[in-house]
């Protein structure tokens, strides 16, 4: 990845839609889809439709993306495609699997907008925009006057709405024409064009660094639009739309009704043309029900005719037609007329025919079932003409509560009395013609040269899906009444593509690209009723011109996964969110905080990391030209206070023109006809027309703009926001660079502070750090300036209201702070602290603030010994001479002294490993302790805490809280001796400088240097391991993570003592006697329940294990050193399960020694000169089976005289009893179960042993329940000849043979003493073995075998037998995964055709819970349910990879590989032994397992 490219992770995950998640990207990022768990190992494809380079971008032409595998591996685990982000817009991705679609979602890119000569990027969060209405602007050739009041106020951005020709009602966003510019902006002299409105947007962006957006409106059109009269199928008419016919014949009536009211006709009906009180709008709602609705008969668009229904029936029926047959399940419908004509609906006739059959064909039978039929149809119309009223009941409560707000609620416009301009409700309708009455008007909606003209209005409907269209078929919108609509505009009608209206779609591309000629962005109106493919269209069309178009929309959903299907599908840049729906100061604080930025002391993110959802990027207005006047609702005070908590928002804020001058009313878009002030620096207050700096708060607003812009351009991104008390809001910006902060302290004016009580006790404020200066001071006050009289011309604000402000002064040059001192909150926590004097309501005061000068000193230090881990932290770094000598010389030389041995102590350690050495892992208060000791248990806590910000976590807390974990990692390492010691002294040195910053720093920091030295040594580990390793996946370097984990050394020794004799032993120096003691590298089976005492290393364990994680790794001497240390504890010719450090050992089972000896051979065979070990000094423990335990180098052999006599002692059998059998060794185990026997079979070589009451193998778990009677009864007794070890012994037999010829083994075979002294040789076992087992073992798909010993207890075929020779031949012929690990050791060749389905069927088992929800319902008692559960998780799979290797060996391909290895998201960075079902967590089993690890690390390297 080249230096400083910033790249995201986009992990895919199968059938996941994201349509409604946001992932918001820059241009210049790299985006990489990488497959999740759950596609890994499968043929995967991505779509998308970001262009390649050098083609232009086609939303519905889609490329397949190339995948690129950095290491060359087998595995997915690094794999990749890539999308190189250099064009803004909005792009669709989509993966496929076996040819169908698996899931898939989108990226937004955001825009880089540019102003200025020097084409200088302005950057989102930057943006400061002003809305100006552009009929207020007047002529054109003002229009500079005008908006240079936005320049010296210090917007940047100026949001136009719509300059083409307004419709007759003057609404800003009624277009009569789309494509030309507003013929009252032209003068006398003069005519405005469009050029010469993109000359004055150009020269606002060259010369006044200002960025030009204005409207798209796509919804509507204006009535009088010339073009809408010429082609009015572009609308929703009574032609395209025959469904809104019933919904135009209530708006007539309706209409009527209001002519009625106005001439006075209704007032013997109690409703006179002047509304005053509820009892004219129950008046009005009875005339509705009474005379309207029964006159209208809207039920009758939706029934049929009764009678003419029956005759066609009768006709049928008396014709004997033929019925069509019909699904029974199709009950008689009312199939809804398309041209909605009176009783124009039918049903279907064959459904009928169906459903009502004559039981004769005589006329009485006929005449019988058509009055069954008739009574049907009257339910069925009965059924319609209850729908109709239902809606009826909606339309009527609606018109009613229309009338009462525009004419009774104090809220409303109070209309005054009805007239046709103003009735009693907006129509939903054009109606272009002469006035008829209603009936003779109700014809015409069927006259299509009429009707097309009967155009439906748009508006909004409150609480609707914004996703439907509501004029559409299937809503009813417009005959409930539901829209609150907007009389002026036209609704059009578009489809879903331009086939689906031409003109339609041709004129409003014109109109897009028009717009995108000439401005930088466009506002979207209503985009919440804009049809999605139209946007996607236009938008597509904009940015063809100008990719990096700013757009920014209004939404109102109603929901954030709503407003983000719009922002995916649109590639909106900016969402515009709204202060005013703040009802108190705690909200608006709550929406500043919720709008931009990261919590402060942020973690340090890695360029590389995943790609997070996000929220869209708001456009933050303290108010816009649809909101109501603020001072009218809150009060001129709230002004000031209000524009600059919303101005500390780390997002893109703007406002509309009239809020700064204080206008108190609404700046309608509508009725307003007034123009803008000009700008002039002389102005009085009074002046009307004309304003400056002294005019309300345009002072405050151009300071707090350009702090904005300073902010945003010098990455304050973090933010903290302090509801101090009920009216004063704090908003830090802090930047994680420098450290500096920016304070804005604000009391808001929510109420009147002229007529609502303040208190003048303001409480004290504490600011962390040094106050280097008041940024700003500025109250809001009264002068004597007169009165406020609306002037008649232009838009004017109160006038004897302005800003007092001062800027750039010294705390004791404020007005508003009374006094400030420093006091200390902590260790090394310095705060100012602040006591007010007049920070009034309506009063601001803005400090920049940096740390203490030793905290800022020692941030600076910190930062400088970070650069070796991050280039990143060269901003704000300090050079650090005085530094302790240790941290001079760079980490990674003082690391590279690890050994791997000494990685485990640094990174791992689990609690039982950690309280053996005397201490323990580190527990976080009211939450849990960590996993390990080392660094990997804080690793893994703050993997999942960096990428949220989690800083409220409890592992934060800690850290602000005390210095306790900080010293616990640097104690305890210093705590050991050597290069871990060195680590610790390194740590200890940087935590000096840590301790002395501010504590919410701490959590930041103390993240970055772990993660540098976290990182340098896994890279240092994978150092020491094998190429395979190094040049491996992340998922084998991941893997091999687990040798550092499982194999380390404490402060007890696990292994027992090796010979004198052997070189290159480790030792040390034993704390207590102060003698030297060995100190070999012992495997752990599993953490956290085998990793400590004697419980810690097992015989079957170690060995399956031990060829993944230290051969494959190169950790050659350390497997030499356990192979020996095992091989020094033969006894009875086994070696023990459970070691007990040799003297406690268990040798109850009868395979261990058989994986020890395969573990023999793969060290011969990998190691480089790997058969030297053969003549390696063994320090026998027991030199007879009845010895006493032997001190280190007593009795010592070579190796391979050690394994000799495992193999003699097979071939002559062995028998013994367990030593102290009884429950002190095993409280669950029956008598017998402690006799051991083994031994091979002398005709056909298989070993063969055990008893049924004894654990021989794995999956012998013995029963642990009284209550389920398995109590001293393995749960499968294996006794016989198991396969597994049969194919073990085979491996090593024809391994010895090999040696043997060589001269490198010393014997040819096995003497056999019971008749008298025989020999076997290993070439005779070994042709023996081969001989019998395909016949033994493998159940043939030929009934007639002669082979077979029990066909009758044959279930399964083509498959092999679990063992062989039984107590309880059953046992022998049941389908278990056992026999993978012969068919892998013995390399067999041929796989069966169906066995090959068996093992899928392993396969699927392992992710399967094999404790039944039966079993679980029978048991109550939990303690019960865990014995049961432990007897029962001994039966899956325990060497998963052997199945794999096998598999993949005979099928050379890698399906289904990662799926059930959770490595990455588990805390112990290991891999379970055992999950339940589906890959859910196992309470019982071990966290990591040292096998679960080995053998997959094992399949990968064979691969």
């Amino acid at each position: 990845m080249p230096h400083g490219k910033q790249t995201r992770v986009l992990l895919l995950s199968d059938m996941e839609k994201l349509d409604k998640t946001l992932f918001r990207l820059e241009q210049g990022f790299e985006l990489q889809f990488r497959l999740g768990p759950t596609l890994q190992g499968k043929n995967v494809t991505v779509y998308t439709n970001y262009p390649a380079s050098g083609e232009v971008f086609n939303r519905h032409k889609f490329r397949s993306l190339s995948w690129h595998n950095p290491t060359g591996r087998e595995d997915d685990s690094d794999k990749f495609c890539k999308l190189d982000l250099q064009v803004s817009g909005s792009y669709q991705y989509y993966f496929s699997h076996e040819n169908e679609k698996s899931g898939g979602g989108y990226i937004v890119v955001d825009p880089i907008l540019r102003v200025g000569l020097n084409n200088h990027v302005l950057p989102l969060d930057c943006v400061t925009l002003q809305t100006f209405l552009a009929k207020c602007l007047g002529p054109f050739n003002e229009w500079e006057d005008r908006l240079r009041v936005a320049k010296e106020s210090g917007y940047n951005m100026v949001h136009f709405t719509p300059l083409q020709k307004l419709g007759l009602s003057r609404s800003c966003y009624s277009l009569a024409d789309q494509l030309e510019v507003n013929p009252e902006f032209s003068s006398p002299n003069k005519k405005c064009s469009w050029s010469d409105v993109g000359k004055l947007t150009e020269k606002m962006k060259n010369e006044w660094n200002m960025l030009c957006i204005t409207d798209v409106v796509y919804n509507h059109t204006a009535a009088n639009s010339g073009w809408i009269k010429e082609h009015p199928e572009c609308a929703y008419n009574l032609v395209n739309s025959p469904h809104l016919r019933p919904a135009w014949l209530l708006d007539r009536a309706l209409w009527h009704l209001t002519c009625e009211v106005a001439g006075g006709k209704c007032k013997d009906k109690g409703v006179s043309p002047l509304i005053e009180n509820d009892h004219h709008l129950n008046s009005i709602r009875k005339i509705i029900w009474e005379d309207i609705f029964p006159k209208i008969k809207l039920w009758e668009f939706f029934q049929v005719d009764i009678n003419k229904a029956v005759q066609q029936f009768k006709n049928l029926l008396t014709q004997g037609s033929k019925k069509t047959k019909t699904d029974p399940k199709q009950h008689l419908v009312i199939i809804q007329d398309p041209e909605y004509k009176r009783f124009g609906c039918t049903v279907d006739m064959n459904i009928a025919l169906a459903t009502f059959i004559p039981h004769s064909n005589g006329p009485a039978a006929i005449e019988e079932c058509c009055n069954w039929f008739r009574k049907r149809i009257e339910e069925l119309n009965g059924e319609q003409f209850r729908q109709t009223t239902y809606h009826q009941e909606q339309a009527v409560n609606c018109f009613v509560e229309s009338v009462n707000y525009e004419r009774l609620a104090d809220h409303g416009p109070k209309l005054g009395a009805v007239t046709r301009k103003y009735p009693l409700v907006t129509s939903y309708f054009t109606y272009p013609f002469k006035e008829l009455t209603l009936e003779e008007e109700e014809p015409l909606m069927h006259q299509p040269d009429k009707s097309c003209h009967f155009m439906a209005f748009n508006g909004w409907v409150m609480g609707d899906d914004p996703l439907k269209n509501f004029a559409e078929p299937g809503s009813n919108v417009y005959l409930r009444r539901e829209l609150i609509c907007w009389g002026d505009s036209v609704k059009l009608r578009y489809g879903t593509k331009p086939e689906d209206c031409p003109y339609l779609w041709a004129h409003m591309k014109k109109y897009t690209e028009l717009t995108a000629k000439y401005f930088s962005g466009v506002r979207l109106d209503n985009c919440h009723s804009t049809p999605l493919p139209v946007a996607e269209y236009m938008l597509d069309t904009a940015r063809k011109l100008r990719p990096n178009l700013y757009v920014v929309a209004e939404l109102f959903t109603g929901s954030e996964e709503l407003d983000n299907i719009f922002v995916n599908k649109l590639g909106i840049s900016s969402l515009i969110r709204e202060a005013m729906s703040a009802y108190n100061s705690h909200e608006e604080g709550r929406l500043v905080y919720r709008f931009g930025g990261e919590p402060v002391g942020s973690f340090v993110q890695p360029r590389l990391r995943p790609l997070i959802p996000a929220i869209a990027h708001a456009l933050f207005m303290d108010i816009t030209h649809d909101n109501e006047c603020p001072i009218q609702h809150r009060s001129a005070y709230d002004a000031l206070p209000s524009s600059t908590v919303v101005s500390m928002a780390c997002c893109a804020t703007g406002s509309t023109r009239g809020y700064d001058e204080l206008v108190p009313h609404q700046i309608s878009v509508v009725s307003e006809e007034r123009f803008y002030a000009k700008w002039n620096p002389e102005a009085s207050p009074a002046t009307p027309g004309e304003v400056n700096f002294k005019s309300g708060i345009i002072a405050g607003r151009l300071a707090i703009n350009r702090l904005h812009q300073e902010l945003g351009a010098k990455s304050f991104i973090q933010v903290f926001v302090d509801q101090v008390d009920e009216d004063i809001v704090a908003v830090t910006r802090h930047c994680p660079n420098t450290h500096q902060s920016v304070v804005a302290v604000s009391r808001t004016a929510f109420r009147n502070p002229k007529t609502s009580f303040y208190s003048q006790e303001v409480p004290q404020m504490c600011i962390p750090g040094k106050i280097e200066e008041v940024v700003l001071e500025a109250r809001t006050i009264e002068r004597d300036a007169g009165p406020y009289i609306k002037d008649e011309r232009s838009i004017n604000g109160l006038p004897d209201y302005t800003v007092e402000i001062r800027e750039h002064i010294q705390l004791k040059e404020s007005r508003i702070i009374k006094q400030a001192g420093i006091a200390t909150k902590g260790p090394n926590e310095f705060v100012q602290e602040i006591e007010f004097e007049k920070l009034t309501p309506g009063s601001v005061i803005i400090f920049r603030v940096s740390l203490d000068p030793k905290a800022q000193d020692a941030v600076g230090v910190l930062r400088n010994h970070l650069i070796q881990f991050s280039p990143h932290f060269k901003s704000g770094s300090l050079p650090d001479d005085n530094s302790e000598p240790i941290l001079k010389t760079p980490f990674s030389t003082i690391a590279s002294k690890l050994t791997l041995a000494d990685l485990n102590q640094l990174l791992y350690r689990c609690e039982a490993e950690e309280q053996e050495d005397g201490g323990g892992c580190y527990n976080i208060p009211n939450w849990t302790p960590l996993k390990y000791a080392g660094l990997q248990g804080l690793m893994s806590v703050m993997a999942d805490i960096r990428p949220k910000n989690d800083l409220g976590h409890p592992f934060c807390g800690n850290l602000r809280s005390g210095d306790w974990m900080i010293d616990y990692v640097s104690d305890r390492l210093i705590s050991r001796s050597g290069a871990c010691a060195e680590v610790g002294k390194w740590l200890k040195a940087m935590f000096i400088y840590l301790k002395t910053i501010p504590r919410y720093l701490i959590p930041c920091y103390f993240d970055a240097i772990l993660v540098g030295v976290y990182t340098t040594l896994l890279d240092l580990a994978w150092k020491q391991m094998s190429s395979f390793v190094q040049d491996g996946s992340t998922f084998v370097k991941h893997l091999s993570l687990g040798s550092i984990q499982m194999c380390g050394v404490g402060k007890y020794p696990s292994l027992p003592p090796l010979s004198p004799a052997l070189q290159d032993v480790p030792y040390r120096l034993n704390e207590i006697t102060k003698e030297r003691e060995q100190c070999c590298v012992s495997l752990a089976a599993g953490l956290p329940h085998f990793s400590s005492g004697i419980f810690r290393c097992w015989g079957r364990d170690t060995f399956i294990a031990l060829r993944g994680l230290m051969l494959v790794t190169v950790r050659y001497l350390e497997a030499r050193n356990i192979i020996l240390a095992f091989a020094g504890t033969l006894r009875h010719g086994l070696i023990p399960n459970l070691l007990g450090q040799g003297t406690h050992a268990r040798y109850n089972c009868r395979d261990a020694v058989w994986w020890w000896l395969q573990c023999v051979q793969d060290y011969c065979k990998i190691v480089p000169n790997g058969t030297d070990i053969l003549k390696s000094a063994v320090s026998r423990i027991y030199p007879t089976d009845d010895s006493p335990p032997q001190p280190a180098g007593t009795w010592d052999q070579p190796l391979y005289e050690v394994i000799q006599e495992a193999m003699q002692r097979h071939i002559q059998g062995i028998e013994f009893r367990e030593r102290n059998a009884g429950s002190l060794i095993d409280r669950n185990m029956r008598d017998e179960g402690f006799n051991v026997t083994a031994g091979i079979d002398s005709e056909t070589g298989f070993v063969f042993g055990g008893n049924r009451f004894n654990c021989g193998t794995w999956m012998d778990k013995m029963g642990e329940s009284d209550r389920a009677r398995n109590k001293g009864f393995p749960a499968t007794p294996r006794d016989g000849s198991a396969v597994e070890i049969v194919g073990l012994c085979k491996s090593t037999v024809h391994w010895l043979l090999e040696l043997s010829k060589k001269n490198i083994f010393p014997y040819r075979g096995v003497t056999v003493k019971r008749h008298g002294k025989q020999t076997i040789t290993y070439d005779e076992w070994n042709r023996k073995i081969k001989a019998h087992f395909e016949k033994l073992f493998f159940v043939s798909e030929n009934p007639a075998d002669r082979d077979e010993k029990h066909p009758t207890l044959v279930h399964k075929r083509g498959i092999y037998k679990d063992s062989y020779g039984a107590s309880s031949p059953w046992c022998d012929y049941q389908l278990r995964p056992n026999f993978t690990i012969a068919m892998v050791v013995v390399s067999l060749k041929t796989l069966h055709a169906q066995l090959r389905n068996g093992l899928f069927l392993f396969f699927w088992r392992l992710k399967k819970n094999f404790l039944t929800p039966q079993v679980r319902s029978e048991i109550s008692c939990p303690g019960e349910c865990r014995q049961i559960a432990n007897l029962i998780f001994h039966q899956v799979p325990p060497v998963p990879g052997y199945f794999l290797s096998f598999y993949l060996k005979q099928s050379d391909i890698l399906s289904y590989l990662f799926y059930f290895f959770p490595l990455n998201r588990s805390s112990w960075k290991g891999l379970p032994e055992l999950t339940n079902e589906n890959g859910q967590y196992c309470p019982f089993s071990c966290e990591s397992q040292a096998w679960s690890i080995a053998v997959i690390l094992e399949v990968l390297y064979d691969l």
